[in-house]
């Protein structure tokens, strides 16, 4: 029997209007909207043929219901894609909740606050996670080890923009792929701005990524274009995003810097390599170990390869095959490190 929340989810994650998929599936928009509202079911035939023309693996469509996200966007998208991203997310979600059933991961530890001073809240978080006053270590990795799951969105619905959410008390983060390593960066503690509920989210992300104490002891007044550069290298950040915090904290004049500023804007610095999952890496690592390939992890969650290696940074490419399905009964225990 049809479920028809799967139906609406495989439709839009395919970015697909009933019109269209009726078209692709040769049937009418207004069966679309009765599968899609319970008011009745489809044929086994129509069902197939619905299948088919979603590129989902048989089974998807009578599946239980994937869990519903609520999210907010901070970029400006079509509403096309924002609801292909969302589905993207609720897929995430089914198969954190498979990982959850074979794995023990840290427990959340992502506070909230009601809106909080950014500088205030980027500082109370730092202190109780035990980060002093130097560089954040690799994001990612960092809201891992503290409990937030991190997911890729893929390719296709990647315009929608990052963006997170809370489900069943965990923290989730949803990041673009298709952005730099300093915008990735810095879009995952913008992310985390979010799940604290900072009233300025990008404000947060400064703050966190470029502590005020330990900026203004580190870089000397009146930075060269040089200099900026090479302290951006060490805090993990743009040459440009510095040289704003710079100006915020008076270390950089109103002239020294949009001179700074043109400088930059005729070189191409950054960061040489995007910050990806340490978790996700251990999980693939631990599941070949067992025999377990990600074919049939993606078989047993009703997904093609595909679509499970858009939500996983590309890991699944990386992941050997295994010599088999069997598992192991227990669930492993991952432990994360930050770097």
């Amino acid at each position: 029997m049809l479920t028809p929340s799967r139906l609406v989810l495989a439709r839009t994650r395919r970015g697909l209007t009933a019109v269209e998929l009726a078209r692709k599936a040769g049937t009418s928009p207004a069966s679309i909207g009765d599968y899609e509202h319970g008011r009745r079911q489809p044929r086994p035939a129509t069902a197939a043929r619905l299948t088919e023309a979603l590129g989902f693996p048989p089974g998807f469509l009578e599946a239980d219901e994937v869990p519903e996200v609520d999210v907010s966007f901070s970029r400006p998208a079509s509403q096309r894609q924002r609801t292909a991203a969302l589905a993207a997310a609720r897929l995430a979600l089914g198969f954190d909740g498979w990982l959850t059933g074979a794995f023990t991961f840290p427990e959340p530890d992502v506070p909230t606050w009601e809106h909080p001073d950014p500088e205030t809240g980027a500082e109370a978080l730092r202190a109780r996670w035990g980060i002093p006053h130097r560089p954040a270590p690799n994001m990612v990795h960092l809201l891992e080890a503290h409990g937030v799951r991190v997911f890729s969105l893929p390719q296709d619905c990647a315009a929608a923009g990052p963006f997170s959410c809370r489900h069943a008390g965990t923290p989730y983060v949803f990041l673009d792929p298709t952005a730099s390593p300093d915008q990735a960066r810095f879009d995952t503690a913008r992310e985390l701005g979010r799940l604290t509920g900072a009233d300025d989210p990008q404000a947060f992300a400064t703050a966190f990524l470029l502590p005020r104490a330990g900026v203004l002891g580190a870089i000397p007044r009146g930075a060269l274009t040089d200099h900026v550069v090479a302290h951006s290298t060490t805090w993990h950040v743009s040459p440009l995003t510095l040289a704003h915090r710079l100006r915020d904290l008076d270390l950089l004049t109103r002239t020294q810097h949009a001179t700074v500023c043109a400088h930059l804007a005729r070189r191409t610095t950054g960061m040489a390599r995007r910050e990806t999952s340490q978790l996700l890496t251990k999980v693939f690592r631990a599941l070949r170990t067992q025999g377990t390939t990600p074919h049939a992890i993606a078989r047993e969650l009703l997904l093609d390869v595909e679509e499970l290696n858009g939500l996983v940074f590309g890991l699944v490419l990386t992941a050997l095959p295994g010599q088999g399905d069997a598992g192991s009964p227990t669930r492993p225990q991952l432990t994360l490190v930050r770097r």
